[in-house]
């Protein structure tokens, strides 16, 4: 039970999409970079263009706010991390690596915005269109807008005041 709980959560949370995400832009740029020259990995400079392709890509085509790419500082420092066999340089593989590791926060924050966008603002209005009905001449009014309306307005004001506090970080 414990892993059909564990492998609904991760489909729920679009762990499986998120990785076929990250493999195809990896793969993309990687060949990219590889094709024109015939060599099968990436040097400090290489990276960190690539690096700079992927967070465009990310913010071109991924919801949510602007994502900045690290420094070549920080690039360096995780590069030595990601890189097992010491070499300076990066393989395909090692290099799906490093961009899996260096874009998870993103990916989980924008799958948790999805999440409250998508279940948890449409749920909370119509919970606060009943809890309505009591109150005089406000209940009367909020009765007579449809489901669908009504939550549609609360999940955007939920969706703004989600931006309003990203803007602020």
């Amino acid at each position: 039970m414990g892993q059909a709980w564990a492998d609904i959560r991760d489909k729920f949370h679009g762990k499986e999409l998120r990785e076929r995400q990250v493999k195809k832009i990896t793969d993309r740029v990687f060949n990219h970079f590889t094709a024109d020259t015939g060599k099968e990995y990436l040097g400090l400079e290489d990276l960190y263009i690539a690096v700079l392709l992927v967070f465009n890509d990310i913010n071109k085509h991924l919801p949510g706010p602007h994502n900045d790419p690290p420094s070549r500082e920080e690039v360096q420092e995780m590069m030595q991390t990601v890189d097992l066999n010491l070499d300076g340089q990066l393989d395909r593989e090692e290099f799906t690596e490093f961009i899996k590791k260096l874009t998870t926060h993103i990916m989980m924050r924008i799958s948790h915005n999805l999440l409250i966008a998508v279940v948890a603002a449409p749920l909370i209005a119509l919970m606060t269109k009943r809890a309505t009905e009591g109150v005089p001449r406000v209940g009367k009014v909020v009765q007579k807008i449809p489901n669908a309306v009504y939550a549609s307005v609360i999940t955007a004001a939920v969706v703004l005041i989600q931006k309003i506090n990203e803007s602020r970080e």
